[in-house]
């Protein structure tokens, strides 16, 4: 085995500094360092959660950390995104969440007030979500070093959909629905972050999934593949998508929701809302003869009520955005995140 790193990361100096994930230098990462280490038949899925057969019970496992920057924020904190980001990863493979950990480390001199609030935060998202906090870590490091607090939250859930959900379960013809608008939760942090003062206050759309997809799955709906729209947005969950698919997606962006005050901060500040973080929305995979049903069934929820359909699976290969004016563009990975420490 070769003792070489397969990554000459001193040509890239700001790589674990600057990208939190999402970007291209990232997928790197993942592909030629953690894959190559770590492989197997389970983790090479690349899905959000892990899918595991033990003793005839099919469970999904996940973990995640958190290290956004401020810690409270318009719409929630670090302690409740954790929470929801977790389960929202259990769900995203058709499972019921039940079992969260959760592990604080603590910068030296961070405020008791301060980290009870962030407690009775994850509390409550927990009880909100349905799921027990039944094991945990803390740790202290020194002042300075940890920019007050890091939270990592790991997951059990029941596996509930008899199928695999999973991209490699996509089909040419199959809807590509989007479960709400984009862009509220990296827009919240920034402006928190920066003081920025726009003249409408924009929420970060965090929340537990579980509930609205446990709803689709219990309408009996053939679901192909779901994926929430974390760090790199809508368009880099396209991207993973179809490479780990083999198939091709089309995305109308007039069908895209953005709302006004999301589209506004973007043009402004030079961003593109397809590569911006949400805590909150999914894209969905479904046949195309059940997409009316599943946007039916969403737009029951009130975490789905916006629900929209946005493209189609095609079978070619890439993401492909056809601009309001008609004209087509290749979505890929940018470089790094628009948007570093947003989750």
């Amino acid at each position: 085995m070769s003792l070489s790193c397969p990554i000459p990361l001193n040509d890239y100096p700001n790589v674990l500094l600057a990208h939190g994930g999402g970007g291209r230098l990232t997928h790197q990462l993942i592909q030629k360092m953690f894959l190559a280490a770590f492989g197997n038949p389970t983790l090479e899925l690349q899905h959000d959660a892990a899918q595991l057969e033990l003793k005839g019970n099919r469970l999904a496992f996940t973990t995640d950390s958190y290290v956004v920057r401020p810690l409270f924020f318009p719409g929630g904190d670090i302690a409740a995104m954790a929470v929801h980001g977790t389960v929202n990863d259990l769900a995203m493979v058709g499972a019921r969440p039940l079992y969260l950990s959760a592990a604080f480390i603590l910068e030296e001199g961070f405020p008791m007030e301060s980290l009870w609030r962030l407690v009775l935060s994850m509390r409550d998202a927990a009880r909100e979500a349905g799921v027990q906090i039944v094991a945990g870590d803390t740790k202290v490091v020194n002042k300075g070093k940890g920019d007050g607090v890091f939270i990592n939250t790991s997951g059990v859930g029941i596996l509930e959909y008899p199928g695999r959900i999973a991209p490699q379960e996509l089909r040419t013809g199959d809807a590509v629905l989007l479960s709400g608008d984009l862009g509220r939760h990296g827009i919240a942090i920034l402006s928190a972050r920066e003081g920025l003062g726009f003249e409408t206050a924009i929420e970060s759309d965090s929340a537990p999934l579980a509930g609205l997809v446990l709803d689709l799955l219990g309408a009996g709906l053939p679901i192909r593949c779901m994926r929430d729209l974390t760090r790199g947005g809508l368009a880099t969950a396209l991207v993973e998508i179809a490479e780990a698919s083999g198939l091709g997606i089309a995305i109308e962006e007039a069908a895209v929701p953005v709302c006004e005050p999301v589209r506004g901060a973007c043009e402004i500040l030079g961003l593109d809302p397809l590569y911006v973080a949400n805590e909150g929305r999914f894209a969905l995979f479904v046949p195309e003869a059940q997409a009316e049903a599943a946007l039916e069934r969403m737009r029951r929820h009130p975490l789905g009520r916006e629900a929209f359909r946005i493209g189609t699976v095609g079978s070619g290969s890439g993401v492909t955005l056809k601009s309001r004016m008609g004209v087509a563009r290749v979505l890929d990975r940018i470089s790094g995140e628009q948007l570093p420490r947003i989750c």
